[in-house]
């Protein structure tokens, strides 16, 4: 799991850092908020824990900007505030979780699996978007509008897998490598492009209004039209 870390206090963020990387979390941390805006922006985070307090822009600003660009990666919010008021902020400023220091290990890890949960299938086992649904159990790709049914390839089924969770958000061709492939790998970017067009096909075989759509040197993005 990839985790972003914003947080000022030097000494916090090498202590939650070294703790999550414990529990195999691979952590980026900045210190200060327009900074951790960026990296959020620009990069995509299973989770990202974010202080409320920080230099150049607050937690609650950058939860703000975040939500409004349509990037929906849950947040744990951190501050030493407590009062009632705070908490309501941080959770209408687009927050998931809200944890007041100082706070336990554990409780700080619970809450983040907790999050993390949030975007595992649902009870019945599908990832839905559009007019599509992945069928986590058989690794089937399902067309809703005309119940056609296709079974994917481990690479076709994690594309869409990657591309779901992060839904209206334009993932590039490293994005997509780096998640599907794997951060060791010696994949050459054509093996995503190859990748690309063979879940295309099953898409349009299942007859899906739903596609992956280029954007010229941007990257990929997918797309329901006319559901």
């Amino acid at each position: 799991m990839k985790l972003l870390l914003v947080e000022d206090e030097k000494r916090m963020v090498q202590a939650l850092s070294e703790l999550l990387r414990q529990e195999h979390y691979e952590v980026d941390a900045c210190t200060d908020g327009p900074s951790g805006l960026a990296a959020a922006e620009g990069n995509l985070y299973d989770v990202i824990v974010l202080d409320v307090m920080l230099p150049g822009m607050s937690g609650f600003e950058i939860a703000k900007s975040l939500r409004r660009q349509g990037i929906r990666t849950p947040i744990l919010m951190l501050t030493a505030k407590s009062e009632l008021d705070d908490t309501v902020e941080g959770l209408d400023s687009g927050a998931d979780d809200y944890l007041t220091k100082p706070f336990m290990a554990r409780e700080l890890l619970a809450r983040l699996r907790a999050l993390l949960r949030r975007n595992l299938p649902s009870g019945d086992g599908t990832l839905s978007f559009g007019d599509i649904a992945l069928d986590t159990n058989t690794v089937s790709l399902v067309c809703t509008a005309t119940s056609q049914r296709v079974r994917l390839s481990e690479k076709e089924y994690r594309i869409l897998e990657y591309f779901i969770v992060n839904q209206k958000r334009v993932l590039t061709r490293e994005q997509l490598a780096e998640k599907v492939w794997g951060f060791d790998s010696d994949a050459e970017y054509n093996n995503v492009e190859v990748y690309l067009s063979f879940t295309r096909k099953k898409l349009a075989f299942v007859g899906a209004k739903t596609s992956i759509k280029a954007l010229r040197g941007i990257g990929y993005e997918l797309r329901c039209e006319d559901v």
